[in-house]
């Protein structure tokens, strides 16, 4: 069973999220907001995959305030850590957010929210764990 690790501020996108993809996915599910713990979680191998909230409203990496972009890119830049497959997850999609986001971060890959097409966003993951 693959594990995802969400990355997320806001506590109903976290439980939809959670739900969507436990039931529709049969995914192991782990959420949290403190970069400390997913920079941990990753470098234990615990994820297959990490959704990534672009905007964090509480997140914080020694000492600085950090969004989900210099998240991944911290991720992306160890040598431990940076074969695991970042999924951009934003309500922030304007007309080329979804290309900057990508190159700026080094994701592999972006959603946006809000999740309408449930099956869809289970398949993007799945396809992003079999690739």
């Amino acid at each position: 069973m693959s594990t995802i690790l969400i990355v997320e501020d806001d506590p109903i996108n976290m439980k939809v999220f959670s739900k969507i993809l436990v039931k529709r996915g049969g995914f192991e599910v782990k959420g949290t907001e403190n970069v400390d713990e997913v920079i941990l979680m990753a470098k234990e191998g615990i994820p297959d995959v990490i959704l990534m909230d672009v905007s964090l409203a509480n997140s914080f990496y020694q000492g600085k305030a950090v969004d989900g972009i210099k998240i991944t890119q911290i991720l992306k830049q160890d040598s431990n850590t940076k074969h695991i497959p970042v999924i951009l997850v934003t309500a922030h999609a304007m007309q080329g957010d979804k290309e900057s986001f990508l190159a700026e971060s080094g994701a592999d890959g972006y959603i946006s929210k809000p999740v309408v097409d449930h099956q869809d966003f289970v398949d993007r993951i799945k396809a992003v764990i079999n690739s």
